[in-house]
């Protein structure tokens, strides 16, 4: 699999009725992943999206989820670049060039989805999320 660059949106709790718009607008193919589906079953954040991808038939991809328990909202900064796909060195290049003179709020270790991520924000206040996955298009990064 190609590395992707696409944007990552958060949501405060609607982020599967915002998916479901985008996919309205842009069509396509639309996965939702819950936070119930790993581990937090039982919880107020059970339903919610931890992750979600929109693939469209021109090409775009946008994804997004909901915040994860116990994050703050704050509405103009709920965005972030994803770098996704498989390729080990190429996005381990990516995070240390990104996150070189920036600051690091979750290191680039594997998760309980299966992938190795990471997220940071660089020196110039971009937010960034690394996912490396095994054929994956990204699967669960930030909630």
């Amino acid at each position: 699999m190609v590395t992707r660059l696409n944007p990552y949106l958060t949501f405060d709790g609607d982020a599967r009725e915002a998916m479901e718009f985008y996919r309205e607008v842009f069509g396509g193919s639309l996965t939702l992943s819950t936070f119930g589906e790993f581990g937090l079953e039982g919880t107020p954040h059970a339903e919610r999206i931890m992750h979600g991808m929109l693939e469209t038939g021109s090409g775009f991809a946008l994804m997004g989820g909901d915040l994860p328990p116990g994050t703050e909202f704050s509405a103009g900064s709920n965005f972030a670049v994803a770098l996704s796909g498989d390729d080990d060195a190429e996005l381990r290049g990516y995070w240390e060039k990104l996150s070189d003179g920036g600051s690091v709020s979750v290191p680039l270790e594997k998760q309980m989805w299966g992938d190795v991520y990471g997220a940071c924000t660089d020196r110039f206040g971009v937010p960034w999320m690394v996912d490396i996955g095994e054929g994956s298009t990204g699967g669960g990064e930030q909630g």
